[in-house]
């Protein structure tokens, strides 16, 4: 409510012109919420109140901006603009924006950075997508062993303000080597003649430049650090990884994962109400077209039995329910294993153990909906014989897809696939089809004995 608040004032000091009024409100305002504000409002008086803003807040709030935010803003500004905003970015934010601006604009960043700047922009381009090394930023404070408590204290007041992180420092040698990290904490109050290298951690935990940002992530979610330092393959210290960027990362796999479980492609860099309705098709299509196409498996399997069924009509009322419960109960066990392989809750190792408990769970689900479905049916006056085909079926429904959900996600793992693939739609096609066969085989010896 207050951001609506805020809003409606902002618009309405625009269209009474009231600039002083304005400039005040805004500097005020939280750099998060005006961002978020900004983005409500239209190209034209968004680029008002963000020419408004001192610099230093200007640069906040546009770090706070979705991607396609920031492009918008960096075609509606000067070429001088965008290169004082470039300049004010951390580093890694810097590289992030370059990978998504067009080329015309990397080149002009390129020729107004130093050699130096320049050659490090190159390298950091050059990494793949998704790795540690395209995600790092080389904004950090680096001692050296020899150094003292005293003159460590002094470069970190020194260099501390353009730096990411300044709560753990980290030692390299001439040949920038990783050797250890001491925390600031342990600085402050040690005594000012100590050494570096005496008062150092020597057992880092680190990654390198060409691990998957995945594995990253795992690193965060394990150790708890703020920050990780990233080596390249001579172990030398070439930039860190803090865990607000990973934050971000964390957020756009999960999304990622599950436009995947969901049969959805797309840009999970781009807002929903940012993508047109056509690139939302087209993403959603070849799903779509393969699970329609799959679909016709169901109805070949239902064909080939028609004989069954011209016999016992009454069989097709209860596909629905039988088939539903399947794809359902599959769809319990996909998005669990899923979940605990993509947290590393769950290996590939424990396939066995998995196995096993989920056909033990699915035996205590399928015996529970089985007999109060029975119950139900008995109460409507359904044929005894048909009502324990149905028990049946769901029993053996149930326990075939709690394994099935289970197995092909780590199936897809070992295979080294992603296992998002393995989607519910998916999940439930083959459920489908599966259980119609076991269904109908089912209904000839059951009902032949007993009808």
């Amino acid at each position: 409510m207050e951001e609506i608040r805020q809003l409606e004032q902002l618009k309405q000091m625009i269209e009474e012109k009231d600039m002083v009024a304005l400039k005040d409100e805004v500097s005020r305002m939280n750099e998060a919420d005006l961002a978020e504000i900004l983005e409500e409002l239209d190209t034209t008086d968004a680029m008002l109140v963000y020419r408004m803003l001192p610099k230093d807040k200007a640069i906040d709030v546009f770090t706070y901006m979705s991607h396609s935010q920031q492009l918008q803003l960096i075609d509606a500004i000067t070429d001088q603009e965008m290169l004082d905003i470039m300049e004010d970015l951390y580093f890694d934010d810097m590289i992030d924006l370059l990978e998504e601006v067009p080329a015309a604009i990397v080149t002009k960043v390129l020729a107004a950075a130093s050699p130096e700047e320049r050659r490090q922009i190159n390298e950091f381009l050059m990494y793949p997508a998704g790795t540690a090394g395209a995600e790092m930023t080389i904004e950090y404070l680096a001692l050296k062993p020899e150094w003292t408590v005293e003159e460590s204290m002094k470069f970190i007041r020194e260099n501390g303000e353009d730096s990411e992180m300044v709560y753990t420092c980290y030692v390299v040698d001439e040949k920038n080597t990783l050797l250890g990290f001491v925390s600031l904490r342990e600085l402050v109050v040690a005594d000012d003649a100590t050494l570096v290298e005496d008062m150092m951690t020597t057992d880092v935990i680190y990654v390198k430049t060409l691990d998957p940002i995945e594995e990253v992530a795992e690193r965060f979610q394990k150790y708890d650090y703020l920050a990780l330092p990233v080596v390249d393959k001579e172990h030398r210290l070439t930039g860190i990884i803090t865990f607000d960027d990973i934050l971000e990362i964390i957020e756009d796999i999960d999304t990622e994962d599950f436009h995947r479980m969901v049969g959805i492609g797309g840009d999970s860099d781009m807002d929903y109400l940012d993508e047109s309705a056509w690139s939302l098709a087209k993403n959603r299509i070849p799903w779509l077209l393969i699970l329609m196409i799959s679909g016709t498996i169901s109805a070949g399997i239902i064909k080939h039995y028609n004989p069954i069924i011209a016999k016992y009509i009454i069989l097709t009322t209860f596909i629905p329910m039988i088939t539903g419960t399947g794809g359902n109960t599959g769809s319990q066990s996909t998005t669990v294993v899923i979940r605990g392989l993509a947290t590393g809750e769950i290996e590939l190792k424990d396939v066995f153990y998995i196995m096993w408990k989920e056909g033990r769970v699915g035996l205590v689900v399928g015996v529970i909906l089985s007999m109060v479905n029975f119950i139900r049916l008995m109460i409507l006056g359904t044929d005894l014989g048909v009502s324990i085909l149905v028990t049946l079926t769901m029993i053996v429904t149930i326990i075939l897809s709690k394994l099935l959900g289970a197995g092909l996600p780590i199936l897809m793992k070992k295979l080294g696939f992603d296992p998002a693939l393995m989607s519910a739609a998916i999940i439930t096609t083959i459920i489908d089809a599966l259980v119609l066969v076991v269904y109908f085989n089912l209904a000839g010896l059951v009902l032949s004995y007993i009808v």
